[in-house]
């Protein structure tokens, strides 16, 4: 009787035993994957990150390429299909401006090739700070901040319909900053629809700076730049318009990243000063829109950083080398 209960004992200890090893095991499995789960994550979200950076980081070099691809012999292309025939005007010498029908005119200025534009030993950086998309109450905080350290920016600016913000035009000019236009609605599908209203909303505009801040705009920015993709109208036909008016056009060759609100204010610091010391002029593409709180965050240690490489830092004007993706002497 005796032996038989040691071997009973002696069984449930060892189904114990073998128990405890099972949950065991299954307590280590489900860990191990939780474990790696959340590596994967974490990796994932680190790659994302990186990704967006650099993608924002090419922005300006996509732009170019697309500005080549644009123009390819003088022939604009349009999301990827090339408008005329390459061979037929080549063979007959005809122009681009003929082909589209209008007489060509003199730039108002003509944008610096990239290869002139690349910084050597000992040349000083002009850095240029532009915002889009105001005016909003950020534009009020940059202000302040850009009058505390005696520094020049430009502006490329919106309508707005708020009361309270249309003093800021008046402020932006009264202060020494430079005025320009960013287009009335900002609205892809509206401006880009039609020459017309692309036109229309840039007279708006010109006729509301003018009533607003007593100053003629002399200086735009297409919204999604000179090379976009988005317009239903071909930009050389927007480019030559803007040419006929006298008005200079701006895109840029240094990114603050901001658009996108995956950076965090040191981040926008890091990508301008990465770029800037590629190039003697850099204009800095930045937003002031309601919801850029980190661009303002940002906007005082980029001033110290960029004084800190010995950088001069700019209002845009007739000095300015001009910065275009296309070039407006390609179109005339």
């Amino acid at each position: 009787m005796q032996e038989k209960d040691s071997e009973a004992l002696y069984n449930q200890r060892r189904r114990r035993k073998r128990v405890g090893r099972i949950r065991n095991g299954i307590i280590i499995t489900i860990t191990g994957w939780i474990i790696l789960s959340m590596v994967l994550i974490i990796c994932l979200f680190v790659k994302l990150v990186s990704l967006e950076k650099k993608l924002d980081r090419l922005v300006v070099g996509s732009s170019a390429v697309s500005a080549n691809a644009y123009h390819l012999n003088g022939v604009p292309e349009i999301d990827g299909a090339v408008l005329g025939d390459t061979e037929q005007l080549l063979d007959t010498g005809q122009t681009e401006t003929e082909e589209m029908g209008w007489e060509k005119v003199t730039p108002p200025a003509v944008g610096i090739s990239d290869e002139e534009n690349l910084a050597s030993e000992g040349d000083v950086h002009k850095v240029y700070l532009t915002f889009d998309d105001g005016p909003s109450g950020n534009t009020e905080e940059i202000l302040d901040i850009l009058a505390s350290y005696g520094v020049k920016a430009t502006f490329f600016v919106t309508g707005t319909e708020d009361e309270e913000l249309i003093p800021l035009y008046q402020r932006i000019v009264d202060e020494g900053h430079t005025l320009g236009m960013h287009s009335y609605s900002n609205k892809y599908s509206v401006i880009y629809q039609s020459m017309e209203a692309f036109e229309e909303d840039y007279r708006r505009l010109k006729d509301y700076l003018q009533e607003n801040a007593g100053v003629e705009s002399l200086y735009y920015r297409f919204p999604g730049g000179s090379s976009n993709q988005i317009s239903n109208v071909p930009m050389e036909q927007l480019i030559h318009f803007l040419n006929t008016q006298g008005t200079v056009y701006f895109d840029w060759n240094v990114s603050a990243g901001d658009a996108s609100s995956a950076y965090s204010a040191a981040e926008i610091v890091e990508n301008v000063t990465e770029d800037v010391v590629k190039y003697k002029t850099s204009v800095v593409l930045l937003h002031d829109s309601s919801d850029k709180s980190t661009t303002v965050e940002a906007l005082g240690p980029l001033i110290e950083a960029l004084q800190g490489m010995g950088a001069e830092i700019l209002p845009i004007d007739e000095d300015t080398q001009v910065i275009q993706s296309v070039k407006a002497d390609t179109v005339g």
